[in-house]
């Protein structure tokens, strides 16, 4: 599923060595689990034949469906949604391949199936269907946390932690001051933000500046999948995204408490919140210590029916840690990093998560492209085309202070940036606590919240996939032998 769990993606000669900021790539005779060499190089070029096959083919499913629909009243039961997955998982699958010359990751593909198949333009999937499907998310997001703990082993997060540390600061303060700025200036061009009271606009601000901070580890995970890249690019965007996480879970809960009594005059700061908030992260972290454990035990003394497992971690115990108010997210990560580091079953359960996700994650991203609000994103374009275009400016200003501070390698500084402007399910999540936290917002900050992310969500994959196939860290590149000079500089 990601770099780490293939570590022949590289190319057939010798690399350059990396220096301190450059954590290497997993593959090598260093690889602590004897992770198998040379399984994959890229998949073979594919022929116009073959693209005009898949387009065929595609043109025929959406025909039939929507002829079927036209025929027949969408049916709300079980077998609406058994077919519209289906269809989804069809109509993903067919288009991110005839995207794939374009050299646009299969993210893009899945998400235009389905924007077009959704609600809002072919309404070949309708909405209760879409609410329906997902409810996979839950377990998506779960794969995407158990590997992303997976792949932050101890050696690598201990070759790059100054330039970890340095990087998450300075993104973290100069995109979270600069946005909120940038909401509070531009407050007159949001409707619901525009008559309220100075102090009120402010703190509404600040929550946008921590919606700014958020990443997508869902579209880092996914574009690594797809292209078996390896390299510091990789695993720099990788080791950030999911570090990043963390720290958002925790600005994240102390915003809230910080604003309540700017947007709701006469409330005070509760210290209360703030215990729970330690709460909730120590008591996350001794869990997910726990998990990672059990599912070492499981996996060397068992190690079959997986995807049981995960689908139980998914569905059942991320709402159990919900109802227990820890957060699932950091349980997940805790968890694949004791996994990894821990034991020796670290291998085997990221090739576990990987084979699990390859039909989740088509799922996944074609039901974000189908929960697209197009009308909506057609009011909100002008100020989300805004506030997006100025927090990837500041994204790259704030990789390029941190990359001189770091005293990074080139290839960091001219494309570490990239994977750090997509966003999805974390940041709609947290939308989505702030709107209940703060209901006299009504539904106007998660309506933006949403066109930003759509935004982000549909140029993100594309940049990053754009930013690694130019370092020459993908498989395809790498067996071209493009790999170029990665050493650290002097």
């Amino acid at each position: 599923m990601s770099a780490a769990a293939l570590p022949d993606a590289g190319p057939a000669g010798p690399a350059s060595p990396a220096g301190p900021a450059t954590p290497p790539g997993p593959a090598g005779p260093a690889e602590p689990h004897g992770a198998p060499a040379a399984r994959h190089h890229g998949s073979a070029p594919k022929g116009p034949l073959n693209h005009l096959t898949h387009a065929v083919a595609l043109v025929i499913l959406f025909g039939v469906l929507y002829a079927t629909t036209r025929a027949v009243p969408h049916e709300h039961g079980p077998a609406g949604t058994i077919a519209s997955i289906g269809f989804l998982l069809l109509a993903g699958t067919l288009a991110s391949e005839l995207v794939e010359p374009l050299r646009l990751p299969h993210l893009s593909g899945y998400i235009l199936a389905g924007i077009i198949a959704g609600p809002h333009v072919l309404k070949l999937v309708d909405h209760h269907a879409v609410e329906e499907i997902s409810r996979v998310n839950a377990l998506a997001l779960a794969l995407i946390a158990l590997a992303g703990g997976a792949e932050l082993r101890i050696e690598i997060v201990k070759k790059s932690l100054k330039s970890l540390l340095l990087h998450n600061l300075v993104q973290t303060v100069l995109v979270f001051v600069t946005m909120t700025g940038v909401f509070y200036a531009a407050r007159s061009l949001v409707p619901f933000a525009a008559d309220l009271s100075t102090t009120a606009a402010f703190g509404v601000a600040i929550l946008w500046g921590v919606i700014a901070v958020t990443r997508s580890p869902s579209a880092v995970l996914g574009i690594l999948s797809q292209t078996r890249a390896t390299g510091p690019v990789a695993m720099n965007t990788l080791a950030f995204v999911m570090t990043s996480d963390i720290i958002v879970i925790v600005v994240t809960a102390i915003a809230l408490s910080t604003v309540r009594p700017l947007i709701e005059p006469g409330t005070t700061m509760s210290m209360h919140e703030i215990e729970l908030l330690g709460r909730e992260i120590l008591g996350s972290i001794s869990i997910g210590t726990t998990l990672g454990l059990a599912l070492a035990a499981y996996m060397r003394l068992i190690g079959r029916q997986l995807i049981l497992v995960f689908v139980a971690l998914g569905f059942g115990a991320t709402e159990v840690l919900r109802y227990l108010r820890f957060d699932a997210l950091l349980v997940f990560v805790v968890a694949g990093f004791v996994v990894t580091n821990l034991s020796k079953q670290g291998e085997k359960l990221v090739h576990a998560v990987e084979d699990a996700a390859s039909v989740v994650f088509v799922l996944f991203f074609a039901t974000a492209g189908a929960h697209l609000d197009l009308p909506l994103l057609s009011l909100m374009w002008p100020v989300a085309l805004l506030f997006g275009a100025s927090r990837a400016l500041v994204t790259w200003v704030a990789s390029r202070i941190g990359n001189r501070l770091a005293d990074d390698p080139p290839i960091l500084r001219k494309w570490a940036w990239c994977g750090l402007v997509s966003q999805a399910g974390l940041t709609l999540g947290i939308s989505l606590t702030i709107e209940r936290a703060f209901p006299s917002l009504g539904a106007g900050f998660r309506a933006l919240v949403v066109g930003c992310v759509a935004l982000n969500e549909v140029f993100g994959p594309i940049l990053f996939k754009y930013a690694l196939d130019r370092a020459g860290e993908t498989a395809v590149e790498a067996s071209r032998g493009s790999l170029p000079n990665i050493g650290h500089h002097g």
